[in-house]
């Protein structure tokens, strides 16, 4: 894809996820999310972009099975625009946290969008590691659970049997599809050291160093949140680390 087709696609996710954000508006909220309406529409945008995203990631090997063979150099449009799809997003979603959230509140969050902007953006911009990206991508599939985990606790369903089972099903996805993705990014960036410029090895050991932090925090907060802590409501609110995308939460 050229930068033009870049821009494009990028600006045109922009445009989507806005639509949809106005969409959920439209839509009736439980009273419990009233008091804050905004985030409940961010979240569901975002479950959106996790439910769309997380598919096509796993479609574009099933339709290109020839890039697991070759992450850097090996891709096709069809995950090219996935990636460049993302980055919209991850645009959107940042302009929507800055205009409508207190810094103090979301910089974690900032922060990631912004390393994986970088990150994604050297993907298609070069052409070259959008495979990597698309792994990377897989996360979006846990991301539809923590995402759904926060839109029940919003709704004040947090007791019921629907949630105890999101809660077990998002543990399991987080193992299977964030810390051991991120592990195996990360051997596979080592074993390929030879194969990579400095430039993106270092800007992909930085973010994988990052995320993989933010994972393990994400990780103890959903453990002693939903499995180690008594019944109790708990009272604070904060949005959620995500991934290559990833998830936001209530702790």
């Amino acid at each position: 894809m050229e930068l033009n087709s870049v821009l494009l696609t990028a600006g045109g996710s922009i445009g989507f996820f806005k639509l949809v954000n106005c969409g959920v508006s439209k839509l009736p909220i439980p009273e419990s999310a009233c008091r804050n309406a905004w985030k409940w529409r961010n979240v569901c945008t975002s479950l959106t972009h996790s439910l769309i995203t997380g598919i096509w990631a796993v479609l574009c090997f099933f339709v290109h099975p020839q890039m697991a063979e070759d992450l850097i150099g090996t891709h096709s449009v069809f995950s090219h625009a996935l990636v460049s799809v993302s980055i919209g997003y991850f645009i959107y979603d940042f302009l929507d946290m800055v205009l409508n959230q207190k810094m103090i509140l979301s910089w974690e969050l900032l922060f990631h969008h912004t390393v994986v902007i970088s990150c994604f953006g050297i993907a298609v911009l070069t052409g070259r590691y959008v495979g990597f990206a698309v792994v990377a991508l897989l996360v979006e599939i846990n991301s539809v659970f923590l995402h759904l985990r926060q839109i029940l606790r919003m709704a004040s369903l947090a007791a019921g049997d629907l949630y105890r089972i999101n809660s077990m099903v998002n543990l399991g996805t987080y193992v299977v599809f964030r810390i051991n993705t991120l592990a195996w990014m990360t051997r596979w960036l080592v074993l390929n050291r030879d194969n990579v410029p400095l430039f993106s090895y270092t800007a992909g050991s930085v973010g994988l160093a990052i995320m993989t932090a933010m994972n393990i925090v994400l990780f103890y907060r959903l453990l002693r949140s939903d499995f180690l802590k008594s019944s109790a409501p708990m009272p604070t609110e904060v949005k959620e680390s995500r991934g290559q995308g990833e998830g936001k939460k209530e702790t």
